[in-house]
């Protein structure tokens, strides 16, 4: 499901043009670039998080050998 199924697009174009009025046509590209790279730097800390946490969940299961 897509923005513009759950909004329609009238009202994305509503909001797009807004956007433009708001910031300008020269900032727009500008915003685009900084969120891919928030989303890009998000998806690593992610899978930064997932490989320490599967890394100490290794850890947590390996068997007591001193017996």
């Amino acid at each position: 499901m897509s923005i513009a199924e759950i909004f329609g697009p009238d009202l994305l174009i509503v909001v797009i043009v807004i956007a433009v009025v708001i910031f300008g046509g020269a900032a727009i590209p500008k915003l685009a670039r900084n969120l891919g790279s928030a989303k890009t730097e998000f998806e690593k800390g992610l899978k930064t998080g997932k490989t320490e946490a599967e890394a100490k969940a290794a850890d947590d299961v390996k068997p007591d050998t001193t017996a």
